[in-house]
């Protein structure tokens, strides 16, 4: 894992190497173990490396070609790069270190972006080609790896983050109001827009070609998430087994490092079964788990702390097992580092995640996660049987467009952004949702196909969201993050499993979805452990029954209560206070209301508060 930073001058002039170190000083974070500086003429690439696949110095970047035409920084794992190394070498390539970075560098010059479907894993790369003088930049299939860019005035920025690009004195900061926009409609942003006006996001499974000399920017995707149902489908036992195949060699493709290694253990199934497979090859494998002080949660926020399921996993894998316990005002003492590591706001709440990191991080280099199982399997069968049964495409984009308002109505949405209407006037967030399907095939005529649209559209936007703030948030304590679920081979196996297989109950659902209605319906909506039923299957020879059977269960921690308990000042002063930065864009007098409905306990608030105290902190930090 490393950090990635570079600027091209747009009109001739030598890059300032005293700029670019202050870009790679921004992100020193990501690659506390070494730093390098390549610099001709007008371009500019840096680089910050955090050791993880040989430590020695012949995995120094930036990494130059043998014939000095290509000049690569790269940042993320390779897990299949030893294959590709002897594909290479067979092609007559030499190597002098045994990094997967090298790999990268000759693959891209043997290949071209060709070599972008070869790699299995997670990366996001620059890559100069001083012949041709153009620019590649590229983010893996899922966007587990972010890469920001940036053209203003003579300048053409790049970085694995926002601040490698406004390290630059001469990057004017101003706030994408549009953005905003987006954010308080979805808390997430769909498009490649960042809150600062001019910074991009390079969307997953695309690359980048900057030609130096023309200054154009065209973007290309090279992969796409694809849900379908088989034409002739295998039976269940023998989608299983390949199931159980795929998992293991995931897991064990994502064990390769020269540092130690350790992983989550969240007391749920996805973490619970990576965590039985690692430790099969690493007795007394660390784990990590973060649980709350739930002594003042009401309601479901009691089930919020799984410690004590964790624990008896650990026991039972025989693991070295860490944990830490979250209370109000660890939340209130970390925003502002937060605000600042995280860049701007993503889905749902993300402090937890950083004390996770951060516990992790005081033991090991390398940690692994159980994201994407849910968004892969079908982990939330209560969104998906709520547009099952529509009669179109566009009946199915009204119907999940108003659920995924996650924080406010529209009607709320326009009191809110009052003072800036004309600002945001062009920006129609129906249109954004619906966006997100444009290359999709939109042809549906069955609940299936509805089920897999969903499918696509949260591995699309809530799980890359969640990629984003675990990088950020992982790398802000110098630990690399590996998701096993996303090994490509398990992706497609998964794309191309029935739903039949991954929910539980869908014609029971359907036939209530149309014939019912109120309490009944609402309750069928809210049931959690229908989802994923191949995984449990497959999952319950590694781990005990009571865990894969569980309803689901989020990393949240109880901030509804705590909100109008213990932080309920902190929430006021922050909020509350006329001289908030927020209400430079927002209305005060629209907002105030909804916070004061959560605190007096009329209304569950919790999503907008933490979203609008991030965006005050993020407000504070940035501008």
């Amino acid at each position: 894992m490393c950090g990635i930073a570079g600027l091209i001058n747009l009109k001739g002039e030598a890059v300032s190497p005293v700029i670019l170190k202050k870009m790679t000083d921004a992100i020193v974070h990501r690659g506390p173990d070494g730093e390098g500086l390549w610099i001709d003429e007008n371009v500019g690439i840096g680089h910050r490396r955090l050791s993880i696949i040989d430590l020695s110095p012949a995995g120094h970047q930036p990494m130059v070609s043998a014939d000095h035409r290509y000049i690569l920084s790269y940042n993320g794992e390779i897990y299949n790069f030893r294959e590709l190394r002897a594909e290479l070498e067979a092609e007559g390539f030499w190597f002098r270190s045994n990094t997967d970075s090298e790999v990268v560098l000759h693959a891209l010059s043997l290949w071209g972006t060709d070599a972008l479907l070869k790699f299995n894993g997670m990366f996001a790369l620059a890559l100069w080609d001083r012949k041709e003088k153009k620019l590649l930049l590229a983010r893996d299939r899922y966007g587990i790896k972010p890469l920001y860019y940036a053209k203003q005035g003579k300048h053409f920025w790049f970085g694995s983050e926002q601040k490698a690009i406004t390290a630059d004195p001469s990057f004017k900061r101003t706030l994408n109001i549009a953005a905003l926009l987006e954010y308080f409609t979805f808390q997430n942003i769909f498009t490649d827009q960042t809150l600062l006006e001019g910074v991009h996001l390079l969307p997953a499974g695309n690359f980048l070609i900057f030609q130096g000399e023309r200054q154009v920017v065209e973007k290309t995707q090279y992969w796409d998430y694809r849900f379908r149902e088989p034409e002739n489908p295998a039976s269940k036992q023998e989608y299983l087994e390949e199931l159980d195949r795929l998992f293991k060699q995931a897991v064990n493709r994502q064990l390769v490092s020269d540092v130690e290694l350790g992983a989550y253990l969240s007391g749920g199934m996805d973490s619970g079964s990576i965590t039985a497979i690692a430790a099969q090859q690493f007795p007394y494998l660390k784990t990590f788990t973060c649980g709350f002080d739930l002594s003042s949660a009401s309601g479901i926020e009691l089930a919020f702390d799984e410690r004590a399921k964790a624990e008896a996993m650990s026991a039972r894998f025989k693991t070295e097992h860490y944990e830490m316990v979250l209370k109000a005002g660890d939340m209130e003492r970390c925003l502002p580092k937060l605000a600042w590591h995280l860049e701007e706001p993503r889905v749902g709440q993300s402090y937890p995640n950083f004390y996770a990191a951060k516990l992790a991080s005081k033991f090991v280099k390398v940690v692994l996660s159980g994201s994407g199982g849910d968004e892969l399997f079908g982990g939330y069968p209560w969104r998906y049987y709520r547009a099952a049964n529509s009669q179109n495409f566009e009946h199915y984009i009204d119907q999940y467009y108003l659920y995924w308002q996650r924080l406010v109505d529209n009607r709320h949405l326009k009191d809110m952004f009052a003072p800036v209407q004309k600002d945001v006037e062009h920006v129609w967030t129906r249109d954004i949702f619906r966006d997100v399907f444009a290359t999709h095939d939109n042809e549906l005529s069955r609940p299936e196909d509805y089920i897999n649209h969903s499918l696509y559209f949260e591995a699309k936007t809530f799980l890359h969201g969640l990629f984003v703030v675990e990088d950020k948030l992982s790398m802000a304590h110098g630990l690399e993050n590996r998701v096993p679920f996303m090994d490509n081979d398990l992706v497609n196996f998964a794309m191309r499993c029935p739903v039949g297989l991954k929910l539980n109950n869908l014609s029971e659902a359907i036939k209530i979805n149309e014939n019912d209605v109120g309490d009944k319906k609402n309750q069928y909506f809210q049931k959690t452990n229908d989802g994923k039923q191949i995984l449990r299957d497959m999952m319950s020879r590694y781990i005990p029954s009571d865990i894969t059977r569980a309803e689901k269960q989020g990393f949240s921690s109880p901030d509804a209560s705590w909100f109008k308990g213990e932080s309920i000042e902190f929430v006021r002063r922050t909020l509350l206070n006329g001289k908030a930065n927020i209400y430079s864009v927002l209305d005060r007098q629209s907002v105030s209301p909804l916070i004061e409905q959560h605190l007096n306990g009329e209304q569950n608030r919790r999503l907008l508060i933490w979203s609008l105290l991030n965006v005050e902190a993020w407000l504070s930090e940035t501008l």
